[in-house]
């Protein structure tokens, strides 16, 4: 009998355990429907004889998986299809900040649910480096589907869903405790720099979250462990850009009502949709860069979060989609897109801007504006947390 682990409730699947999910996972009932939204062609998309043969399809492709491995393996290929259809290219920058055999831990800002690190992911698998460790919350966790098919795909869980302090500092401790073995063993790790997506586009490093990560290296009756853990990882900063946002009118909609009512109660399976929403959505192009490591010498959560932040910000691209977001908002000052404009991309933009109700329209420019903002306000050095 195999004894359990202290991480056995937020690890990600192993090897031995992936026929068994994989069975689970083509019996589900609701996985044809899903998957033929993303693998089906547009016309079947939404027909019963689509989802009968994406379960035809699934099952076929899913037959000999028998590792972890074997399954990032079918997941890229699918990804193939995915990047070529959904987006107007995808693009990287810095992997020459990678070396293989070294663990990372890869921070990035946070805009989709499962495109930002599955993305990273998908690019170190075709750049010959190996994959990483993903960090999820524990809300998405909660259909059955979406938690075997995340956790098949190396993520683990960050459980929020606690009561009392006590509760919370285990939990937490708990995954810190795990990314810190993760990287002992050589394996990498991703999490992005604040719970939850940044909805409004405003993309910066959370404190809280690195000194969660500096938990598990806590010396008794010293600091907060988080000088020790720049010390032994590599922090590697990841600036994730797209062009379009296919999850943009449904976030609008959710700071619309958040803003005027105070608070925002999501639908049941709402994560799901967006899940399914940001993979089979158009993204227009992409753009991930890989930064350079943290430096030791940023020992504090501000110096650390601060360090990030730069990173993050100076190699987000600058999309013509996000320049006509400022100018709608009535900004003057000028500013130049980092490519030309599509004309199809920028279609897709001005009707979504156009199908947005007028009292939402405003929450669904800034997500496209403020990394521009962001952008001045930071990099000009008016903003820092070293500074108040």
């Amino acid at each position: 009998m195999q004894r359990m682990s202290d991480f056995d409730r937020i690890r990600p699947y192993h090897d031995h355990e992936v026929a068994e999910v994989v069975q689970r996972i083509v019996n589900h009932p609701q996985l044809p429907a899903a998957a033929a939204k993303i693998i089906m062609p547009k016309a079947l998309k939404t027909t019963g004889i689509g989802a009968w043969l994406a379960r035809w399809l699934v099952r076929k492709k899913t037959k000999k998986l028998t590792s972890v491995a074997d399954c990032q393996r079918l997941i890229a290929e699918y990804f193939d299809a995915l990047i070529a259809s959904t987006t107007s290219g995808l693009t990287v920058s810095g992997l020459k900040n990678l070396h293989p055999g070294q663990p990372y831990l890869f921070i990035s800002n946070h805009r989709d649910i499962v495109m930002d690190s599955s993305l990273m992911n998908y690019l170190l698998h075709t750049a010959g480096l190996p994959t990483c460790r993903m960090a999820v919350g524990d809300n998405l966790l909660k259909h059955e589907l979406a938690a075997d098919l995340m956790r098949l795909n190396k993520s683990f869980v960050i459980e929020r869903d606690v009561a009392g302090t006590k509760a919370a500092y285990k939990v937490l401790h708990r995954t810190s405790r795990y990314i810190r073995q993760s990287i002992e063993e050589g394996v990498s790790v991703w999490i992005a720099q604040r719970e939850g997506r940044a909805k409004d586009g405003w993309d910066r490093t959370d404190p809280a979250v690195l000194k969660m990560l500096g938990l598990a290296h806590k010396e008794v009756g010293g600091s907060d462990g988080v000088e020790n853990m720049v010390a032994r990882y590599t922090v590697i900063p990841v600036s994730v850009g797209y062009e379009l946002d296919p999850c943009a009118g449904a976030k609008a909609h959710e700071l619309y009502l958040t803003d005027r009512d105070g608070s925002y109660v999501k639908a049941v399976e709402e994560d799901v949709k967006s899940i399914i929403t940001g993979l089979v959505g158009q993204k227009g192009r992409v753009h991930i860069h890989f930064g350079e490591p943290i430096p030791a010498s940023c020992d504090s959560p501000p110096a650390i979060a601060d360090a990030i932040d730069r990173s993050v910000l100076s190699n987000m691209r600058v999309y013509p989609t996000q320049v006509k977001a400022v100018q709608m908002l009535g900004d003057t000052e000028s500013e130049a897109a980092e490519v030309c404009a599509l004309p199809e991309v920028m279609s897709i933009f001005d009707a979504a801007s156009r199908s947005c109700p007028d009292q939402e329209r405003p929450f669904f420019l800034c997500q496209y504006a403020n990394l521009i903002k962001n952008r001045r306000e930071f990099l000009a050095g008016e903003f820092s947390r070293l500074q108040s």
